[in-house]
């Protein structure tokens, strides 16, 4: 069996049972969760649980054709509080598998019928993520060829007597003179060089009035409207270097097969949708309380049932089935539990995981280990003034100790307090550093003092600066 999109080819062989084609999809267990260490600190229990639930649409695949669609994935549902990992971890997971992903906040949807958005548009706007990324896929796969096309317009335009006839010789200037154009334009030597194209101009769509949770209505009427007027053109100088990039991306747009581009999305959506709810706890329904807002919440767990057991929803693409959409959601549940959902949408999400607050060693290595480490985030920015930064292992030892101490005494926002010390940290060197360059600053732990003691000492003022 092959599943092939424009983004990702998996060749599925039944009769070896494995991935022949190396796809994402392909990736074992061990491999995701030693990709996701290079991003995210600790949280193992959750890495290992996604690892597992992607690894089982692979196996869905080349399990026997008659029993695939009984497969149905199992949902999970991340416990712990904020600033721990968990949107990274489904963000990360998405981009690792190349699967089309979308984050919600379940506190944003209410019940049909309530002033808000329903919860079908999760799959829309899903779908519209995957025709975007199956689109720029086609696109660069198209590229090359419509950097020549986009040559030989370029070339036309300089020349203005080179046309090629529709037998495919060429008309007008000696070859010689093309040639020597085409040359010049692939060394960027006319670059620089100014021409006149021809563009449409883009049409300013409609704006429909409509109700509150009405606005995919609104855009689908806008887009309607706007599709019959009929485009207008207008004539801009461009250098040849603007013309080659704005001809080439009009070329390679041109070459996209919009129907193929929905059939692949499509199929995208419909074995490889990842779906990050988050504040699941937000719609809980707190035992011994139905009436006021806790109606709307109970609403929107009822809504979000069909979807995640599995339906079909409308989409302006066409329908769209639900049934192998992996959903992950997540709360703090501070002053719920799981077992507050209703037992339908329970039974809908087997796996729970709890994540861990992050202690100070964690803090020391997000600091440091991390491909993204906020250290190397400001090393990377400082450099570009050519001011360069270096650490000292102690001093990240006094910034995990000092962000762990304000978690502790004031709310606990995880790993997010290290960016608000690190700001307040650099706060001077990023404000001086274009007066101040050529130069090395080294962060001692006696510099982190300096800087941040008196605000973290100083609870009342923590809570307003860090």
């Amino acid at each position: 069996m092959n599943i092939k999109t424009e983004t990702s080819t998996v060749n599925l062989d039944k009769r070896a049972g494995r991935d022949l084609g190396g796809g994402p999809l392909s990736l074992t267990p061990k491999d995701i969760v030693k990709e996701l260490d290079r991003y995210i600190i600790g949280q193992g229990k959750a890495k290992r649980a996604v690892a597992i639930a992607m690894r089982n649409r692979w196996r869905r695949l080349v399990a026997p054709e008659d029993i695939q669609d009984e497969i149905t994935p199992k949902n999970i549902i991340m416990i712990g509080p904020t600033g721990v990992g968990k949107t990274e971890i489904a963000r990360r997971l998405a981009r690792l598998t190349n699967s089309p992903f979308i984050k919600v906040e379940a506190s944003k949807f209410t019940e049909i019928g309530y002033v808000g958005r329903d919860v079908e548009s999760i799959i829309r706007d899903l779908m519209e993520q995957a025709v975007g990324m199956v689109k720029t896929g086609m696109m660069e796969a198209n590229l090359a060829r419509a950097r020549d096309m986009a040559k030989q317009k370029v070339a036309q335009l300089l020349l203005p007597g080179f046309k090629e006839s529709k037998d495919g010789e060429d008309s007008g200037p000696k070859p010689t003179s093309r040639d020597k154009i085409l040359d010049l334009l692939e060394k960027g030597a006319l670059d620089d060089s100014e021409v006149e194209i021809v563009l449409d101009q883009p049409q300013a769509r409609p704006h429909i009035l409509t109700s509150f949770g009405l606005e995919d209505l609104e855009k689908n009427l806008s887009e309607a409207l706007s599709s019959v007027m009929p485009a207008k053109r207008h004539k801009r100088k461009v250098t040849v270097a603007q013309a080659m990039e704005i001809l080439t991306q009009n070329e390679a747009t041109a070459m996209v097969d919009q129907e193929k581009v929905v059939e692949a999305a499509k199929k995208m959506v419909e074995q490889q949708g990842l779906v990050f709810i988050d504040e699941l706890d937000k719609v809980c329904l707190k035992e011994g309380r139905s009436h006021g807002p806790d109606i709307s919440r109970e609403g929107v767990q009822r809504d979000l049932l069909p979807i995640v057991e599995g339906s079909t929803v409308s989409t302006k693409h066409g329908m769209v089935k639900t049934d192998h959409i992996l959903f992950i959601a997540a709360g703090a549940f501070h002053s719920s539990k799981p077992s507050d959902l209703m037992p339908e949408l329970q039974g809908r999400f087997p796996i729970r995981v709890e994540l861990s607050s992050l202690s100070k060693d964690d803090f020391v290595r997000i600091l440091t280990e991390p491909k993204n480490a906020l250290t190397r985030q400001y090393k990377a920015l400082m450099s570009t003034e050519k001011v360069e930064l270096d650490f000292t292992a102690e001093a990240v030892e006094e910034l995990a100790e000092m962000a762990w101490q304000v978690n502790e005494k004031n709310e606990n926002i995880g790993a997010r307090r290290l960016s608000t010390i690190m700001e307040k940290l650099l706060d001077d060197v990023s404000f001086e550093a274009p007066d101040i360059a050529p130069t090395k600053i080294v962060i001692t732990p006696d510099y982190v003092k300096e800087r941040l003691t008196d605000v973290v000492v100083d609870s009342d003022l923590a809570k307003f600066i860090l």
